[in-house]
């Protein structure tokens, strides 16, 4: 269980949640903000929204501003450019740093520097859309197999994903995918069960695993359905919670990823013949330094299975501003601000 903070909300001053922005996520990040919004002004802190697609990020300044919630998804809040124009401005905001962000949002380079670290990832392939061949989907496929996952490198929520089973599949998808990226990543499909992980500071939290009607959990499962199924707990064992608790923090920190944060897994349907245990292997997917924070998010779900409600959560991220500024390493967290049970 993880404890409440007790802190003076007066110590935050002015808040701003940052917001919206102009990003193909924008309307999960209004719902996001919103939530954060509420949860802080409850709490008693100075907390107004903030939407880049309609104001200059100088503006934070020029209103004096002494913090910031940054709830921006995918492009310009997820890639380090708002953290950069932040720190150019001087003004604490949550969550991972301008290299963090940048490594953790390309899904190319995520994979790259997991690879490097003997940390588990499906195999895959890179495509480029100046390069780019039709006939190259027989290679991909050859390499691969018949089933592959198609992923724009830089666009979070599931969005330009799909799934292939055949040349024809996999050539749409690619296509598709190019109309996010000039990048694709393609991976070969993992048959088993999702996993999530969520990171709050040097914590992991319990792991989630998530059920859509359509066997793919995509942007309509995540922020539409109401037939999405969650379990928190998963449902595994004492020893596979251990490990991928552990696998998502060494993921997340491979990647400089900081103060909270989410990583996604899936794990192979392999089952031991004589036990009927699930055996299979867990593969890293990505790494989301700015996670959903709707009513069907994932990180707050998890919160709640560790002790902390919603405006509890929200608080624990933003006290990390508190910190991060002034040279004291994120680690020290637990021991910078006082708790309560």
């Amino acid at each position: 269980m993880i404890k409440a903070i007790d802190i003076d909300p007066n110590q935050f001053g002015k808040v701003a949640v940052i917001l919206g922005g102009n990003s193909a996520e924008r309307e999960v990040s209004l719902a996001s903000g919103q939530a954060i919004l509420n949860a802080l002004i409850d709490y008693g802190v100075d907390a107004q929204a903030f939407d880049p697609k309609y104001r200059s990020i100088c503006e934070l300044s020029h209103e004096h501003f002494d913090r910031s919630f940054i709830a921006l998804h995918g492009r310009g809040g997820e890639d380090g450019s708002i953290q950069g124009a932040l720190g150019q401005l001087n003004i604490p905001y949550t969550g991972s740093g301008v290299t963090g962000s940048a490594l953790s949002i390309d899904k190319v380079l995520s994979k790259l520097i997991w690879h490097a670290r003997q940390l588990p990832t499906a195999e895959y392939m890179v495509v480029s859309k100046a390069t780019f061949k039709t006939t190259d989907v027989d290679e991909i496929m050859n390499v691969l197999g018949t089933t592959v996952m198609v992923k724009p490198s830089l666009e979070g929520s599931s969005l330009g994903m799909a799934r292939a089973t055949d040349a024809a599949s996999l050539l749409s998808a690619v296509n598709k995918a190019f109309e996010y990226d000039q990048h694709v990543l393609i991976e070969a499909f993992i048959f088993g069960p999702e996993y999530t992980v969520s990171i709050l500071g040097e914590q992991a939290l319990p792991s989630i695993t998530m059920k859509s009607a359509s066997g793919f959990y995509d942007y309509y499962a995540k922020y539409q359905a109401d037939t999405t199924i969650y379990h928190c707990p998963s449902g595994l064992s004492e020893e596979d919670e251990n490990y991928v608790r552990n696998l998502a923090l060494e993921a997340f920190k491979a990647l400089q990823g900081k103060g909270w944060g989410r990583i996604d897994l899936m794990r192979g349907n392999e089952i031991h013949p004589k036990s009927g245990k699930a055996v299979g292997k867990f593969y890293l997917l990505e790494s989301n330094t700015v996670p959903g924070m709707t009513k069907t998010s994932l990180v707050p779900k998890a919160a709640k299975q560790a002790g902390l409600s919603f405006e509890q959560l929200v608080m624990h991220i933003l006290a990390q501003t508190l910190y991060t500024f002034t040279g004291i390493a994120n680690n020290k967290s637990d021991t910078a601000i006082n708790t309560r049970t």
